[in-house]
C-alpha cells in the first residue's frame, strides 16, 4: 500500500507539477487520443483487462461500438468480472436493437436515465486498491474510439481519493434514479423511437437517387481515391503505348463504376466487356447506363445466350456465349476498340483464349481482386504485366471504400476437452451441441441491421447440406449451395437472401468470388483456413457498402488447424513471414486503421499462436509459392528487390536456411538457373546478404557503390555518405571498412565470408582484386547491385535512412555491437548485458522458456511503461565491480540501453526501448530458485515505452 501511494504521488507530481521529474510507477496521467499508434479504444480495453469492476457512463451508443468490445467483455465475464453501463435516450440516439445488444452482456447490468440533456463520458475501472478514470469526449460509439478527433484524460486515484469518490458518488446517485434495462422498457421505447433527424433525412435521399430515372443525375457520379488514382494510371499506361493492362482491386472497391468512367473518357466507337456470371454482366451494364447517361438505353446490348445485341456499342457479353466460333462470323477482329475483362483471373481458361486470339482492340483491360493462381495460367502475361493499379483490402478499408468489418476469432466446440476439426466425422461437425454453440456464439456478436442476412463457410458439401436443415429447424431459415447447384438456382437462392425470406446461405467455396450481395450483414467460417487468398475472398463476400448494415459482423470458429498461422496473415495483409509481426499483430488492438476490429478470444488466441510457433514460414515450399507469384507478375526470374516492389515476403527470410545462404543458391535449389558461382563469389554474396542488405547502417552500402566506381580515400568516402545520410561520422566509415575488409570479424570469417571484399591501405580503399574480377561477370553484377539496391531500401524504410538506434526497431546485440561502432565483433560476449566504458547494453527475454535452468530463471518486469525491475547475472553481490558500475554508470557517463524481447521463439531480434538510469535505492540483494546470489534494481526509461509495444510485450 505504502509503495502505490509513492508511485501515485511521484507520478501525479510529474503530471501536474514537475514534467522534468522522475517519473515512477503506472499512474502518470495520461491524454488518450485517436491517431496512428494508438487510439481511445486500447486505452478502453487496456483498462478492462485489469480491472476488477468497471462503469461506464455514456449518453450515446451505437452496435459498432459495443461490438468493438464484446470479446473483452466475455472475457471478463469468464473471469467473474462484472460491470455497469449507463446510458441514455437523450434525442433519441441509441437505437432500439443497441439496446438489444446490451441485453446480451451477461455480466454487465444496464440502466437508462431519463436525465433531461445526459451528456456524460466517463469510464470507471475498479482495481484493488484504486481507481482508474477516462474521462473526456468519447461515446461509446465506433467513430469516437477509433477515428474522431477525440480528448479524454485518463486518471488514476488512490481508493480513498476525493476526486474519485466524488465521481462514483455521483454515478451511484444517477444510477439509483435510472431505469433498468429490460426487453419490456425496449418495446416501449421502440414504440416511441423516432429516429434521428438527420438519419430520417439521409434516408429519403437515398430513395430518391435510387429511384431516379433521369440519367443525366447519374452523370454526378464521383469516382472514389482507388478510381482517382486507377483512372490516372491507365491514361500513363496508354500513354506510354501499351495496349494492355490489369487492375487488381478489392472487391466492392467500385471497379465497374471506375471502368466506366475510363470507357466515358476514352470515348471507343464500339466497346465490349465480358465476364462469366449473368447476373453480373447485367449489373455491369446497369452501372454503365449510369455513368454513359448520355448514351440511349439502346446503346447497351447484351450478349448471352438467349439475347444477341451484336450491333449494340457497348455490349456485355458472357465468355460463354462470346466464345462460341461461330459469333466470330458475325464479329470483326477488330469491331472492338475497347475490351474489359472482368474477374480477369479467369482469362487464362481456354474459353477466354479464344477472344484473346481472335479479338484485335486498340485496349484490353482486366479487372480481378485476386490475380494469384495457383496453377501454371498466368494473368499477369496475359496483360503484358502491365498492373495499372492495385488496391488491396486493408488500403480498401483505411480509405473508407469498404464496408468497416468486426472479426472475432472464437473457439469451435469443445467435446470432452477436445477442440473439434474439420477433418472429424460429419456425426461430430452437425451435432446438436456443435450447432448450439454455433447459434450462441453468432446470437452474442450479432449484426449491422434489422434483418440478419448471412453467408456460411464450411468444409464439406456433407456439411453445409446437414447444417442447414438444422439451423432452419432452430428458426434460422437456411439453404446450402454447391457446385451441383446451377446458376439459376443460386440466383434464386440469392434473391431469397436479399428479401429476408431466408437467413442464411451455406457452401464450402461456392462464394469465394463472382457474387455480389451487398445486403449480407454477417460472415461466418467454419472452416480451416486454407489460404490467405481464400480467406480474404470470403471475408470480402460481406464488405461492399450498403444502406441497411453500418459494418459486418465476421465470425470465424478456430479449431486445432495447423494453418491458423494464415488467419493474421490475411486479415494483416503483411506477406512477410515475419512470425513476430503476426504474433504482434493478435495482440494490438490498434492494428487497423478506420474503425473496423480484430478480436480474439483468448483461448482461439492461443490456438493461433501456438500454430505461428510451429509453423516454419520459411520452409521451402512457401518460399517457392511466393516466389512464382513475383514471377508470375513480372514475368521473368525474380530479383530479391522484385519481393519488396511486389509487395511479397521479406527477401531475407529465404537466405536463413543453411542450404541457401544467398539467393543464388536458392535459385539452384528450386532448379531456375544452373549457372554456378565459384566457391569465393558465393561466399562473398554471403556476406552481403547477411552484413549489408539488412540495412543497419547507410555507410556500407554506399562506400561499396562509390567504391565500384573506383578506390577512394576515406574523407572523401565520408563526403560520399553524408550526401545521403547528414548524420553518419568518422566512426561509422572506419566501421563500415572494417565490416568490409572483414576485419570487423573473427580471423575464421572467411571460411563463411570468402575473402574480403575491399582493401584499406592506410587512407585508400579500393576493392580487393577478387572481388573485382567476380564483377566483371554480368550475373554476378546484377546480384551484387541488387543487394546493395535492398540495403538502400531496407535503411531508408526500417531505419529511416539513418546509422543509430530507433526506438521501438528491433535490433540484435550484433546489431547494436556495429551501430556503436565496436572495434569487433564482441556480440557473442553481451549475453544479457555488458559493461563497456562509455556504455551498458541491457537485452532482456521477457518471457523465459519453461525449461529454462534455475540460475537464469530472472524476473525482470515491468513495474510501468517507464519503469522496469531488472536482474543482473547470477553469482553476483551488491560489492561486486561489474555491479558497481552499473549503479554509477551515471557518475562515469555510461549510457544505459535498454533491450526487450517478448520471448525466445523471437530470435535473436528485441525491441529498443531507448537509454535509462538506475532509481537510486533500488538496488537489492537477492538470491535465484536455485540459492545463488543476484542483484536487482529498478530502470527508469527516459521514454516511457509506446502503449502498443508496451500491450505486445506484457501480454500473456
Amino acid at each position: 500500500m505504502d509503495n502505490l501511494i509513492r508511485d501515485m504521488t511521484q507520478s501525479l507530481h510529474k503530471g501536474f507539477i514537475d514534467r522534468n521529474a522522475e517519473h515512477l510507477g503506472n499512474f502518470m496521467p495520461k491524454l488518450v487520443i485517436n491517431h496512428h499508434e494508438e487510439n481511445v479504444l486500447a486505452t478502453i480495453i487496456d483498462e478492462l483487462h485489469k480491472c476488477t469492476a468497471f462503469s461506464i457512463s455514456v449518453a450515446f451508443i451505437t452496435e459498432s461500438g459495443l461490438a468493438s468490445l464484446k470479446t473483452h467483455l466475455y472475457e471478463l465475464k469468464q473471469r467473474g468480472v462484472k460491470g455497469r453501463i449507463l446510458t441514455s435516450n437523450y434525442l433519441s440516439f441509441n437505437n432500439p436493437k443497441m439496446y438489444q445488444e446490451l441485453l446480451k452482456l451477461e455480466n454487465v447490468e444496464v440502466r437508462v436515465t431519463n436525465v433531461s440533456g445526459f451528456h456524460a463520458k466517463g469510464y470507471i475501472f475498479d482495481h484493488a486498491f484504486h481507481t482508474s478514470l477516462v474521462i473526456g469526449s468519447s461515446n461509446l460509439t465506433s467513430n469516437a474510439l477509433k477515428v474522431n478527433y477525440e480528448h479524454n484524460i485518463l486518471l488514476s486515484s488512490h481508493q480513498n481519493g476525493d476526486l474519485v469518490h466524488k465521481v462514483k458518488a455521483q454515478f451511484d446517485r444517477l444510477w439509483q434514479e435510472s431505469d433498468p434495462l429490460t426487453s419490456e422498457w425496449i418495446e416501449t421505447y421502440q414504440t416511441l423511437y423516432q429516429p434521428r433527424a438527420f438519419e430520417r433525412v439521409l434516408e429519403v435521399e437515398k430513395e430518391q437517387v435510387a429511384m431516379q430515372q433521369n440519367m443525366k443525375e447519374a452523370q454526378k457520379i464521383v469516382p472514389n481515391l482507388m478510381q482517382i488514382e486507377a483512372l490516372k494510371s491507365l491514361d500513363e499506361l496508354r500513354a506510354r503505348g501499351e495496349t494492355r493492362g490489369l487492375i487488381v482491386s478489392a472487391t466492392g472497391t467500385g471497379k465497374t463504376i471506375m471502368s466506366a468512367l475510363d470507357v466515358r473518357a476514352y470515348q471507343p466507337e464500339r466497346f465490349l466487356f465480358i465476364v462469366h456470371n449473368e447476373g453480373i454482366l447485367r449489373r455491369a451494364r446497369e452501372d454503365y447506363q449510369k455513368v454513359l447517361a448520355d448514351e440511349p438505353a439502346s446503346a447497351f446490348g447484351l450478349l448471352t445466350g438467349n439475347q444477341k445485341d451484336l450491333e449494340a456499342k457497348y455490349l456485355f457479353a458472357t465468355i460463354q456465349t462470346i466464345s462460341k466460333p461461330d459469333i466470330y462470323e458475325h464479329i470483326a477482329s477488330k469491331h472492338f476498340n475497347y475490351i474489359i475483362f472482368d474477374e480477369a483471373h479467369r482469362a487464362a481458361a481456354g474459353s477466354y483464349q479464344r477472344v484473346f486470339d481472335y479479338f484485335k482492340p486498340d485496349f484490353m483491360l482486366g479487372m480481378t481482386a485476386t490475380p494469384e493462381r495457383n496453377d501454371a495460367l498466368n494473368v499477369f502475361e496475359l496483360f503484358h504485366y502491365n498492373v495499372a493499379y492495385e488496391i488491396r483490402l486493408q488500403e480498401a478499408l483505411e480509405n473508407d471504400i469498404l464496408c468497416p468489418f468486426h472479426y472475432f476469432g472464437v473457439t469451435d466446440y469443445v467435446a470432452y476437452g477436445v477442440t473439434i476439426e474439420d477433418t472429424n466425422s460429419l456425426q461430430k461437425l452437425t451435432s446438436d451441441a456443435r450447432v448450439e454453440h454455433v447459434l450462441e456464439r453468432t446470437h452474442y456478436y450479432g449484426y449491422s441491421g434489422t434483418e440478419l442476412k448471412g453467408l456460411i463457410f464450411v468444409s464439406r458439401k456433407e456439411e453445409a447440406r446437414e447444417l442447414a436443415v438444422k439451423l432452419t429447424d432452430r428458426g434460422f431459415p437456411t439453404i446450402a449451395l454447391t457446385g451441383e447447384d446451377n446458376q439459376e438456382r443460386r440466383q434464386e437462392v440469392i434473391q431469397q437472401l436479399k428479401e429476408g425470406k431466408i437467413n442464411y446461405i451455406i457452401t464450402v467455396d461456392l462464394f469465394n468470388e463472382g457474387i455480389d450481395i451487398p445486403e449480407v450483414n454477417q460472415v461466418i467460417m467454419l472452416r480451416a483456413t486454407a489460404s490467405s487468398i481464400i480467406f480474404v475472398q470470403q471475408l470480402g463476400r460481406g464488405l461492399r457498402k450498403s444502406r441497411n448494415k453500418d459494418y459486418v459482423t465476421v465470425i470465424e470458429f478456430i479449431g486445432n488447424y495447423k494453418n491458423n498461422y494464415l488467419i493474421p496473415i490475411a486479415l494483416s495483409g503483411n506477406q512477410s513471414q515475419n512470425k513476430e509481426t503476426y504474433r504482434k499483430f493478435l495482440t494490438d488492438s490498434s492494428v487497423l486503421n478506420g474503425v473496423s476490429t480484430i478480436n480474439f478470444e483468448e483461448v482461439a488466441k492461443k490456438k493461433i499462436f501456438d500454430s505461428i510457433n510451429e509453423a516454419k514460414l520459411d520452409a521451402l515450399p512457401n518460399l517457392k509459392e511466393a516466389y512464382f507469384n513475383v514471377k508470375q507478375r513480372i514475368g521473368r526470374i525474380p530479383l530479391m528487390m522484385d519481393f519488396v516492389e511486389q509487395n511479397s515476403m521479406d527477401p531475407l527470410v529465404i537466405t536463413v536456411e543453411n542450404k541457401r545462404k544467398n539467393y543464388h543458391m536458392f535459385l539452384q535449389q528450386i532448379k531456375e538457373t544452373d549457372v554456378k558461382l565459384s566457391e569465393n563469389a558465393s561466399k562473398n554474396l554471403v556476406f552481403l546478404t547477411r552484413e549489408v542488405a539488412p540495412g543497419l547502417k547507410s555507410a556500407e552500402h554506399y562506400i561499396l557503390t562509390r567504391l565500384i566506381e573506383g578506390e577512394a580515400r576515406k574523407n572523401e568516402l565520408l563526403e560520399f555518405v553524408r550526401d545521403y545520410d547528414e548524420t553518419v561520422t568518422t566512426a561509422d566509415i572506419e566501421t563500415a571498412l572494417r565490416i568490409l575488409d572483414l576485419s570487423f570479424f573473427s580471423k575464421t570469417i572467411d571460411q563463411t565470408y570468402g575473402q574480403p571484399l575491399i582493401v584499406v591501405n592506410e587512407e585508400i580503399a579500393a576493392l580487393s582484386p577478387i572481388f573485382k574480377a567476380q564483377l566483371e561477370d554480368d550475373l554476378y553484377r546484377m546480384y551484387v547491385e541488387d543487394l546493395l539496391r535492398l540495403a538502400q531500401y531496407n535503411n531508408e524504410v526500417y531505419q529511416e535512412g539513418q546509422s543509430e538506434l530507433l526506438l521501438y526497431h528491433k535490433y540484435s546485440r550484433k546489431d547494436f555491437v556495429k551501430i556503436k561502432n565496436f572495434k569487433s565483433d564482441e556480440s557473442s560476449t553481451v549475453f544479457g548485458y555488458k559493461v563497456k566504458e562509455e556504455m551498458i547494453p541491457i537485452f532482456v527475454t521477457y518471457k523465459k522458456k519453461e525449461d529454462v535452468s534455475e540460475n537464469t530463471n530472472y524476473g525482470d518486469k515491468f513495474v510501468s511503461q517507464n519503469e522496469l525491475k531488472w536482474f543482473t547475472k547470477s553469482n553476483r553481490k551488491l560489492n561486486a565491480p561489474e555491479v558497481q558500475k552499473i549503479l554509477e554508470h551515471e557518475a562515469t557517463n555510461k549510457t544505459i540501453y535498454v533491450f526487450v524481447q517478448k520471448d525466445n521463439p523471437e530470435g535473436t531480434q528485441f525491441f529498443y526501448l531507448g537509454t535509462a538510469h538506475v532509481i537510486q535505492g533500488t538496488a537489492q540483494q537477492t538470491t535465484m530458485p536455485n540459492g545463488s546470489p543476484v542483484v536487482t534494481m529498478h530502470l527508469s526509461l527516459n521514454t516511457p515505452v509506446r502503449d502498443d509495444i508496451y500491450r505486445y510485450l506484457v501480454s500473456n
